[in-house]
């Protein structure tokens, strides 16, 4: 790349491979590209994601439901391997046209329901199944005041401070300094709403801390992006507090695995059918463990 600024064309034109590490699959069309059906288990929700922070909302929730005693909440959980297109499928593209993970379908409705865009989705849970989003409209609104905060406020994070800072093929001053200041912003916007409440919304834990802890718990835990030390994380001391009190809640454990197919191989579930599914990769670590002992 050239060091002379860039001077934008009249007409933009689209150059595959244009460099970074998504670019084999970013394209200025929408549509699927190739026929292929999702697959489909026994249970009435099918979720098809990826255990990236916007999924990992959604299995955190289902999980969290399911925690509650919530039968009807039992889900198939397929992954949708998107380094590889499996979001540009045919399948995939009928269930969301925007072909992003998350995306699920309720068959227990005549006829079915689809659902996309991860906050539309837990919010459809929230509401279909009675839980974790209050019913007095002051404690709602503020549920929904924060979980809209966080859709408006995740690009900010993944696509610009994470991609510049982490994914660009090339590191440039002004986009990571621009974007710094914005992520730190939002943390300190988080920080002093922690200072004075147990959970985002207020004393009760809702879809809005369900839907910030993957993207800002992640971020001050260092699960994301490696970027902890150069925000100096640590100095927003009641997000940690906050981040860490979340990230020891079973449901939410299990959440992260779901659909996960990196990192730590005991932490993965690639595909999820059941609740004897977790315990069975906890048999399979621990027998690990016992064979390294």
């Amino acid at each position: 790349m050239s060091d002379a600024p860039y001077t934008p064309p009249k007409v933009w034109t689209w150059e595959q491979g244009n460099g970074g590490r998504f670019a084999n699959i970013n394209r200025p069309i929408a549509g699927p590209t190739h026929d292929k059906d999702l697959p489909v288990g026994q249970h009435p929700l099918q979720l098809y994601s990826l255990a990236t922070p916007n999924g990992v909302k959604v299995t955190i929730m289902l999980e969290e439901l399911i925690e509650k005693g919530i039968a009807g909440a039992e889900y198939d959980a397929y992954p949708i391997r998107i380094m590889e297109g499996d979001q540009f499928g045919s399948g995939f593209v009928d269930v969301n046209p925007n072909s992003k993970i998350p995306a699920l379908f309720d068959r227990s409705e005549n006829p079915g329901v689809r659902v996309f865009e991860s906050g539309s989705i837990m919010l459809y849970l929230a509401d279909k199944f009675g839980a974790f989003l209050p019913k007095d409209i002051h404690s709602r609104t503020e549920t929904m005041n924060w979980l809209f905060w966080q859709m408006a406020s995740a690009p900010i994070l993944g696509g610009g401070f994470g991609h510049f800072y982490a994914y660009a093929p090339e590191k440039f001053q002004y986009p990571i300094d621009r974007y710094t200041m914005e992520v730190k912003r939002q943390l300190d916007v988080l920080n002093r709403q922690l200072a004075d409440n147990r959970y985002i919304a207020g004393d009760e834990y809702t879809i809005a801390d369900m839907a910030i802890w993957p993207w800002y718990g992640a971020l001050v835990q260092n699960t994301v992006y490696e970027a902890a030390e150069f925000l100096e994380a640590h100095t927003y001391t009641h997000v940690v507090r906050w981040a860490e009190e979340i990230g020891k809640r079973p449901a939410v454990k299990r959440g992260r695995m779901v659909n996960r197919t990196w990192g730590d191989p005991a932490e993965q579930l690639h595909e999820r059918h059941d609740a004897s599914d977790f315990e069975l990769r906890t048999q399979e670590k621990l027998e690990a463990e016992e064979g390294h002992a």
